[in-house]
């Protein structure tokens, strides 16, 4: 329950946000008439009346690609100061290093 109620808060607040930028523009073309009711011993007759209708004019949005060259950072990666000693030490020693981990 709660969320639905969140939702149609949220939905609110959209749709004000949308009329109050200009995005939706609401205009009533034709208003709303009542119906006639007439009660007699047979029962309630209802005659005439209209809805009302309305223009709605939305806004549109344009979705396209630009190439763009951008610089990127350059990383350099060192080893802490343990692992560097351990790795000069195995290169001394003659054993490849890799940089798979181990079990």
């Amino acid at each position: 329950m709660r969320a639905i109620l969140l939702l149609l808060i949220l939905l609110i607040v959209v749709a004000i946000g949308a009329i109050a930028t200009g995005f939706i523009n609401i205009n009533q073309t034709q208003a709303a008439a009542a119906p006639d009711i007439d009660v007699n011993q047979s029962g309630v007759v209802a005659k005439g009346g209209q809805a009302p209708q309305f223009d709605v004019e939305t806004g549109k949005i344009g979705v396209g690609t630009q190439e763009r060259t951008v610089k990127l950072p350059a990383i350099e990666v060192r080893p802490a100061d343990g692992a560097a000693a351990q790795q000069q030490q195995q290169q001394a020693n003659g054993v490849a290093t890799t940089n798979a981990t181990q079990p």
